[in-house]
């Protein structure tokens, strides 16, 4: 019996595992493949029975991973980033929110015949989108950069707000099981409210105090933070029933708003914390269902699915767009667009186990209806959206762009220089002074690693077609060619070295992929010095008169050459690897010392150019 129950165990985290890898691998949300691979192995092959595994323990189980969701996605909701969204985002969240849930309760009323209170849940449930799946979906259609932007501030944004209203209507309902008079409903949910902003306030103040005043270890931050949301889930819904959901959602919330306190790492920590135990928790959730149930919800479920697609969407982008510069086709893309992702499954699941177990009828039916959804959006829009994109002509064009990895003085000057040309960069760096000075020069940065779980929540890779990993870190340049080069393809992938064997007497490792950027006797101590020195990144056109031969005679042991522009001003790298054919018309980007005394220098020693814009 134990060994079967390691199994099992064992089993969930690999199959967890390989689902997350494979959604890496397709570009698609990893929901879709957690919660097929539960169906799976649940009531397809009979292998999974979590109700006999966990025993009494799946529901607390259950419910701990839901607060940890809920919580994590109130840590990403900053007010000061709400005040500045947009006219059309502002209102997608709320007027737009509205609108969807009363258009799905109304539709799940009269064509599923629930009652009013199961109806009014799933609405609010699946009002949500969420970055988990609007991110992978949005690097696969490739919008414009304005309809992306709205996509992705809708989804980090209504996710914790739309997970507040599913947690509100909950406890509505069960603060009204007890007794039918309105007095008592009103105090009882006057009460869950009041004990639930409390205890968030009052745990997410003393934490926000402990880590600012730096009180706790560097160590024990995520402990201690996943310790304290568990334990006030478990303290504020032992004071009040199902206040705690509400407890720990205000608790991220404050927390994400207090001044001083920094929580990307904890963000950090959740991310990898949710690969195991969310990943299993949908696989168990998945397995749950039964087949009848489907069959009892029948073709009306479809007619749910179908009014969500295409009448709660569209209405809501038309009432939220009037009067905007959007055009109709950005508007239709827009419409199009909104898969159902990770709260819904993980929110819808709780509330039914709760409940069943105070006997609503119907209450078992609110799970597979909302994994319908989440199937039904995310596979029917991942397989259409870019084609329509593509016929609609908001689809953005080939990216031409750099991801630089890197806000460095060397990574500074280039993205300089290719903005000069038309070539738009964005730098990432986690140094706040590299930033600082980016921002000041007028370029596009990100503040944070380009290879954390919290660059592939928030990067936006729109128009980004190539990386440069321009770090004086060897291993992140090579984490990062790694991380993107199933991103960009790896002909797009290029990494500087940080030293060359004269520099040291020792080759440094080769990164797993990509290319060698400006040749293999260049290092990031070599530009760097050399900019120090105030060499110049400068423009060469080269004609009949003054072929490649001649430039390099010119300039030969002054020039670093680093980028070939066309007479189609089409960008390419110089790297190691292949063959110069600059010719007539073209222009080369180079960094150029002053030296009065240089030598010739074999051509041969010269890095070659590779790949095209």
């Amino acid at each position: 019996m134990i060994e079967n129950t390691l199994l099992l165990l064992a089993g969930i985290g690999l199959i967890a595992i390989l689902c997350q890898w494979f959604a890496w691998w397709v570009k698609l949300p990893a929901i879709l493949f957690l919660l097929l691979a539960g169906i799976l192995v649940g009531p397809v092959l009979g292998w999974l029975n979590p109700d006999a595994l966990f025993g009494p323990l799946l529901f607390p189980i259950v419910s701990l991973s839901v607060a940890v969701i809920l919580f994590e996605g109130a840590l990403t909701l900053k007010l000061d980033e709400i005040k500045g969204l947009e006219t059309i985002v502002r209102r997608m969240v709320s007027v737009g929110l509205l609108s969807t849930w009363i258009i799905i309760t109304l539709s799940t009323r009269w064509l599923l015949d629930f009652s009013w209170s199961l109806s009014l849940l799933f609405g609010a449930v699946t009002v949500v989108t969420g970055p988990t799946v609007i991110v992978p979906m949005l690097r696969t259609v490739r919008p414009n950069a304005k309809i992306a932007n709205i996509l992705r501030w809708e989804g980090i944004v209504i996710d914790p707000l739309g997970a507040l209203l599913a947690v509100l209507v909950f406890e509505f309902i069960i603060s009204g099981g007890a007794s039918g008079a309105l007095g008592h409903t009103l105090f009882s949910f006057g009460k869950i409210l009041a004990l639930g902003l409390a205890m968030g306030v009052a745990a997410g103040y003393a934490l926000g105090t402990a880590l600012r005043k730096y009180w706790l270890p560097e160590y024990l931050h995520n402990v201690a933070t996943l310790t304290l949301v568990f334990g006030v889930f478990a303290i504020s819904n032992a004071l009040q029933d199902e206040s705690g959901l509400l407890s720990v959602t205000v608790m991220g919330l404050w927390l994400a708003n207090m001044r001083g306190v920094s929580v990307e790492h904890i963000l950090n920590f959740k991310e990898n914390l949710s690969v195991l135990l969310i990943s299993g928790l949908f696989i168990l959730l998945a397995a749950r269902v039964d087949f009848s149930q489907f069959e009892a919800l029948g073709f009306a479920a479809l007619g749910v699915l179908a009014i969500m697609q295409f009448v709660a969407r569209p209405l809501k982008i038309l009432f939220c767009t009037l009067g905007s510069s959007l055009q109709w086709r950005e508007r239709a893309l827009l419409a199009w667009i909104a898969p159902r992702g990770i709260v819904a499954a993980a929110v819808a699941a709780l509330f039914a186990l709760r409940l069943q177990e105070q006997g609503v009828p119907g209450a078992d039916l609110l799970v597979p209806l909302t994994f319908l959804v989440i199937i039904g959006t995310v596979v029917l829009q991942s397989a259409t959206a870019r084609m329509i994109a593509i016929g609609l002509g908001v689809a953005e064009p080939e990216p031409r762009g750099f991801l630089i990895v890197g806000a460095n003085p060397v990574a500074r000057a280039i993205a300089k220089a290719l903005k000069k040309r038309g070539y738009e960069s964005l730098l990432c760096d986690n140094s706040w002074g590299n930033v600082s000075a980016a921002r000041m020069a007028g370029l596009a940065v990100f503040y944070g690693n380009a290879v954390s779980e919290y660059a592939d929540r928030r990067l936006d890779l729109i128009g980004l077609g190539r990386l440069l990993a321009l770090s004086p870190q060897r291993e992140l340049n090579a984490l990062a060619v790694h991380r993107y080069h199933r991103e960009f393809g790896d002909n797009n992938t290029y990494t500087l070295l940080t030293t060359t064997d004269k520099e040291d007497g020792k080759r440094e490792a080769a990164p797993p992929a990509g290319h060698i950027a400006f040749g293999p006797d260049v290092s990031f101590y070599k530009l760097s010095s050399l900019l120090s020195q105030e060499a110049e990144i400068r423009e060469t056109k080269l004609s009949e008169s003054f072929d490649f031969d001649a430039y390099y005679k010119q300039y030969y042991k002054q020039a670093i050459p680093l980028f070939a522009i066309d007479a189609k001003n089409r960008l390419r790298i110089f790297d190691a690897e292949t063959d110069l054919k600059a010719g007539p018309g073209w222009t080369i980007l180079s960094l150029i010392q002053q030296s009065d005394d240089a030598q010739p220098e074999s051509i041969s020693t010269m890095p070659k150019e590779h790949g095209s814009a």
